[in-house]
C-alpha cells in the first residue's frame, strides 16, 4: 500500500514506523528505490522527514506527561525524580539523537519529552540521527549512487 504511494507513502510509513507501529519504514524505501525507480536522495528526504516528524510527536506525546506520575504510581521520592531530571536535561538533549534506533528510539524520543529536555537541542539531534539511519541504509544496502 505504501509503496503505490511513491514518496507520500514513504513520508507516511516513516512517520508512523517513529510513532505507534512497529514497522519498518526501510522496507518501503528499499522498495521504492529498487522496485519503483524514485530518486535516491528525495527518498532520503521524505523518510527523513516522516521519521522526524513522528519522533517530534513521541516527544510532544512524553511532555505531556507529568512528573507527578512518577512519584505517585512508580513511589520514588521527588528529589530522586528532581535530580534525575536535571541530569537528563543536562546530558539528555542530545540524547535524542539515538532516537533512530529500532525498538527503543520511540522511548527515548517520549523520554526526552518527559524529561522536558530542550526541544530545539533535541530535535535537531533527532533529526541528524534520522537522517543518519537513511544514510546508512543506502550503504548498507549498496544503494548510495
Amino acid at each position: 500500500m505504501f509503496v503505490s504511494l511513491g514518496y507520500f507513502g514513504l513520508f507516511l510509513a516513516s512517520f508512523l514506523a517513529a510513532t505507534i507501529l512497529p514497522f519498518a519504514s526501510e522496507v518501503v524505501f528499499s522498495a521504492l528505490v529498487f522496485g519503483g525507480g524514485l530518486n535516491l536522495w528525495k527518498c532520503v528526504f521524505w523518510a527523513t522527514l516522516g521519521n522526524w516528524l513522528g519522533g517530534l510527536t513521541c516527544y510532544w506525546l512524553g511532555h505531556l506527561g507529568k512528573i507527578e506520575w512518577i512519584e505517585k504510581w512508580l513511589k520514588i521520592n521527588h528529589d530522586r525524580v528532581v535530580n534525575f531530571q536535571e541530569k537528563f536535561r543536562k546530558y539528555g538533549d542530545w540524547f535524542a539523537f539515538l532516537s533512530f534506533l529500532p525498538g527503543i528510539g520511540d522511548i527515548i524520543a517520549v523520554a526526552a519529552g518527559f524529561m522536558r529536555c530542550r526541544f530545539w537541542i533535541s530535535a535537531l539531534a533527532m533529526l541528524l540521527g534520522k537522517f543518519l539511519r537513511y544514510v546508512v541504509w543506502m550503504y548498507l544496502n549498496g544503494l548510495f549512487i
